[in-house]
């Protein structure tokens, strides 16, 4: 019987807070190992924590973003379990009332059409400490760095909605970008402050079977999201086939070998109530200002550029995928250019040339002003194309204006009437042949003679003006 997988995600994000989410200690996990830690964060007994207003503030900022709805009472519990990175032996997290539950993100499916996946609930928790495995005299060790210990966490649940890779790879783009819209998290795989596990199974296609599921932990990049669950789907699948039961288990993701690897029985300790932190208790007075400060969202966006600034959706998709560069797309229209060739210059020129430098809009040396004033001078005719490429590529390496730039290089673009007749005279009389050929109706001589004239002026010529010249004298 032909098969299908149900996948739900569990992700993992910390927020960009100041603090611990139970303390003072700073959230800074690259420091050197087990300096940002008290009392409260290394667990030891009698240290009552202190929950922090930002975490909750960002969380529900987050929660907000997602479609979520936020909660009017959530509260810690004990989740109870034992292992090295959490001495305790229980961590603070939101079992049972979390923070804001029926959220949702719509993705393009493979169809190409629209497809909403729905998010079960966002809860609150500590992040637990780092375990660091080393070799010393040839002995294996393994030492604990507190600094991540406490560091504020949701966790994202989704319904189990996601019928392939694909689509699980387009959840986890969608939700990195809003979140990183939000301004709340950096939402990171590469660097870990981003986490998820995937929960698959497989049943009977076109059934409501739950069959047993596994869980799938180390993917730390939206590739290998992909990657791992496609395994997993054909693990689970050659299994079935040969008859064998699947066992509810956890595996680990191994990129180097490129499948999924036993890790451990599946464990689910108690969950209790936390005397230690107060239950939380939102009004609808708080629940609405953080409603307020929500940002627009690249969806909403997107559909503004097209109506305010004429964007065709593929353009606007683009300059709204990410917050940062939205907002410089809306710097530079500003500055009086048209937002067609702001689009396209930022778009094709600008962000390649980023991507090459590797720097993002907060390293880079080029602020709206500055592309705004060269896109201005192409749009006025005063420097053609090429030479605006090449004038972008220099605005990386030097401080001096567009402007300046093209004086030094000479790229000003030659626009008067009666210098480029002279020149269109010029390669007439020395080409006979394919003025013939023009006036013979074939149009491919007309593209030769504009590229003569443009090399007689080392590039500098309007091409626009050189064709109404060229086409008005052999009219």
């Amino acid at each position: 019987m032909e098969q299908e997988a149900v996948i739900g995600l569990e992700i993992h994000v910390e927020l960009n807070c100041a603090t611990k989410m139970f303390c003072d200690c700073p959230n800074d996990t690259s420091d050197d190992p087990n300096r940002n830690t008290c009392p409260i964060c290394l667990w030891f007994p009698g240290a009552i924590p202190r929950f922090s207003a930002e975490a909750l503030e960002k969380a529900a900022l987050t929660a907000l973003g997602l479609n979520c709805t936020l909660q009017p009472l959530s509260a810690f519990d004990q989740k109870v379990y034992y292992y090295p990175d959490l001495p305790k032996g229980y961590q603070l997290s939101q079992a049972h009332l979390p923070l804001a539950r029926n959220g949702w993100l719509d993705i393009v499916g493979e169809n190409g059409q629209t497809k909403r996946l729905r998010i079960q609930k966002i809860h609150m928790e500590e992040d637990v400490a780092k375990l660091v495995h080393e070799t010393e005299e040839r002995t294996p060790i393994s030492l604990v760095d507190f600094n991540r210990a406490g560091v504020p966490l949701i966790e994202i649940v989704t319904e189990p909605d996601i019928k392939s890779p694909y689509e699980a790879m387009e959840f986890v783009r969608t939700l990195r970008t809003q979140i990183r819209y939000i301004g709340t998290a950096e939402g990171s795989l590469e660097a870990g402050t981003m986490r998820m596990d995937a929960n698959i199974s497989l049943r009977p296609k076109g059934t409501d079977q739950l069959n047993t599921k596994v869980e799938v932990k180390n993917m730390n990049s939206i590739r290998h999201v992909g990657d791992a669950i496609g395994h997993e789907i054909s693990r689970q699948a050659a299994e079935l086939a040969k008859g064998e039961p699947i066992v509810l288990h956890t595996r680990l993701w191994d990129p180097v070998k490129n499948e999924t690897v036993a890790m451990r029985g599946k464990f689910e300790g108690p969950c209790v109530p936390d005397p230690a932190v107060p239950p939380i208790v939102l009004t609808e007075a708080w629940r609405n200002e953080m409603q307020m400060k929500l940002p627009e969202m690249p969806s909403v966006k997107a559909e503004r550029f097209v109506g305010q600034y004429r964007l065709t959706r593929e353009e606007a998709l683009m300059m709204s995928a990410e917050r940062d560069l939205s907002e410089y797309f809306e710097a530079v229209v500003q500055q009086n250019v048209s937002p067609r060739t702001a689009a396209h210059w930022i778009a094709t020129q600008l962000l390649p040339a980023m991507r090459e430098r590797d720097q993002g809009f907060a390293d880079m040396p080029i602020p709206p002003m500055r592309l705004a004033g060269l896109l201005a001078m192409l749009e006025k005719d005063e420097i053609n194309a090429n030479a605006t490429r090449d004038v972008l590529a220099r605005l990386f390496e030097t401080e001096q204006s567009p402007d300046q730039i093209i004086e030094r290089y000479g790229f000003r673009q030659v626009s008067d009437t009666n210098a480029l007749a002279a020149l269109v005279e010029s390669v007439l009389e020395a080409n006979p042949s394919a003025v013939n050929d023009y006036r013979n109706g074939i149009a491919k001589a007309a593209g030769f003679l504009i590229g003569q004239a443009m090399q007689a002026s080392k590039g500098k010529a309007n091409p626009k003006r050189i064709k109404e010249i060229l086409t008005n004298k052999l009219a």
